[in-house]
Order: structure tokens, then sequence, then C-alpha cells
């Protein structure tokens, strides 16, 4: 499964529409996740044009976008075989405990820090895609990334814009 990643769009605060290429890396994406700090739903309307999306509820996000069926502050997934984790702001790290009667992610899709980041925290993948408008707070083209994953594992890929 190839899944796209993008966050903290801030649109249109930052910017008037998504970078041109965030359509051009997302194609033959099977899913897109949004992190949180969307703003608009135009741009999760956009995203769809690509593929399904599923969002987080930013800390920057009008309470409102939780009516909309994509947006929820937290999105617990099954993905071949991976449970994965959809926030805004990445957990703690001291020791995750899990909420009850939920399962111990594999994938922590995250925003919120405007950092690209992919990395193994305890056997947990932690993937943080950046910001296509808004890349450490510096207004620009950013980055996107890629998440592969099949039932043998998962990886993923920053992509600059």
């Amino acid at each position: 499964m190839r899944i796209g990643l993008i966050t903290d769009t801030h649109i249109p605060e930052v910017a008037r529409e998504l970078p041109p290429k965030v359509a051009e890396v997302f194609r033959g994406v099977d899913l897109i996740l949004h992190s949180g700090d969307i703003f608009s739903l135009s741009v999760l309307d956009e995203l769809e044009s690509v593929a399904p999306v599923l969002a987080a509820l930013g800390d920057g996000d009008h309470f409102s976008l939780i009516k909309d069926h994509r947006v929820k502050t937290k999105h617990v997934l099954d993905l071949e075989g991976h449970t994965v984790w959809l926030v805004h702001e990445k957990p703690l790290m001291r020791k995750l405990t899990p909420p009850e009667g939920e399962q111990t992610p594999d994938i922590i899709v995250h925003g919120h820090s405007h950092v690209a980041a992919v990395y193994d925290n305890d056997g947990i993948l932690f993937v943080g895609s950046g910001s296509p408008t808004l890349l450490h707070y510096q207004r620009g083209p950013g980055t996107a990334a890629i998440l592969e994953i099949t039932s043998q594992g998962a990886g993923a890929s920053i992509v600059s814009l």
C-alpha cells in the first residue's frame, strides 16, 4: 500500500493553494493522510481528487472541521496488518501506553513541528512529513512524504516539493 502524507498546510493563511507538485508526488497513492493544521476543507477536497483522504484535527484548526467525516482528533487504522495512528502532535515517548482498547501503534504519522523526519523509536516508525507550504516555519515549497506499507514491513521517504 502506498500512502501520501502531508501536514501543516495552513491554507489559505500561508498560501492560496497546495504546491502543484503535491498532486504529482501523490499520483497513484492508495490513500492520503493529512496530519492537521488543515485550516480549510478545500485542501482535503483537492487532495481527494487524487485519492481518499483522512485527516487529524490540528491545534490551529477550527473545531468545526471535525464535522467533516474525514476529520478526527485521532485516526487508528489497520493497514496491511499494521496499526497506524494519524495524529497532529507526536505523543510523548517516555513510555507509550495506548488508551484502553487500542493497540500500541506500529506507525505514528504526525505533524505540528513543521520538520520533516522519519525515524524508529523503540520499534515504532514515526513519520512527520514537514509542511508543503511552511517547512521550518518558512514560507515556500516544502515537503510531503510517501509511506509504503506491506505485510512484511513499512518505510517512508520525504519528498521535497
